[in-house]
């Protein structure tokens, strides 16, 4: 974890702060912060295969850990569904509180302006472009998120704000959203293209 800049343990940190502020102390504080810190207890890169299953390879390593901290097996069985289910790419529905403020907490990690740097981070790692200079934003090509880092807000992360399966966390997607939007502009204006209506209308 410690070589991957964007799913660091400031990431946790970060994950458990939203999640506090969200949950306003009304769901079960020791399964929400154990599934806050082990949510990626299992790391694969973006690109890898089996990136689709990193959630549940961390719930399963996640046990024997929580076991030794003295959690229930009902604990165990709570956190282990929040940190399987807070994957975008696992699919898994998230059926208790816990889960659903950890599956927003960890989203709101990827906007506003720490989600701008993790963004660029990621794209550096993986040796994609920030942008396409002939066409930056997708005005006449397909958006590719693989290749133009750019691409990825229109395609996925400027939409998370609808995603969002909490009051808290729609209300803190919208306002970092904004900021990102923000950013936008002042990109576009930088590389002397229009900002489509298209990118704004998150």
């Amino acid at each position: 974890m410690a070589t991957d800049p964007a799913h660091d343990l400031a990431h946790l940190d970060r994950v458990w702060v939203n999640a506090r502020t969200i949950a306003n102390g009304q769901v079960n504080t020791r399964v929400l912060m154990a599934a806050s810190y082990l949510h990626d207890l299992v790391n694969l890169p973006k690109d890898d295969p089996e990136r689709a299953m990193a959630s549940r390879h961390s719930a399963r390593e996640a046990a024997p850990l929580l076991r030794t901290l003295g959690f229930s097996e009902d604990e165990i069985t709570a956190t282990q569904h929040a940190i399987a289910a807070h994957s975008f790419s696992a699919q898994i529905p998230p059926e208790t509180p816990e889960a659903q403020i950890l599956r927003d907490s960890d989203r709101l990690d990827a906007l506003g302006a720490i989600g701008i740097a993790r963004t660029f981070a990621v794209a550096g790692s993986l040796g994609r472009a920030l942008y396409d200079p002939a066409d930056p934003f997708a005005q006449d090509r397909p958006l590719d998120d693989l290749r133009f880092s750019i691409d990825h807000w229109r395609v996925k992360l400027l939409d998370l704000p609808n995603d969002m399966l909490t009051e808290g966390g729609k209300t803190l997607a919208r306002d970092r959203t904004a900021r990102m939007i923000q950013f936008l502009e002042d990109f576009a204006a930088e590389i002397d293209t229009p900002l489509p209506p298209s990118w704004t209308d998150a």
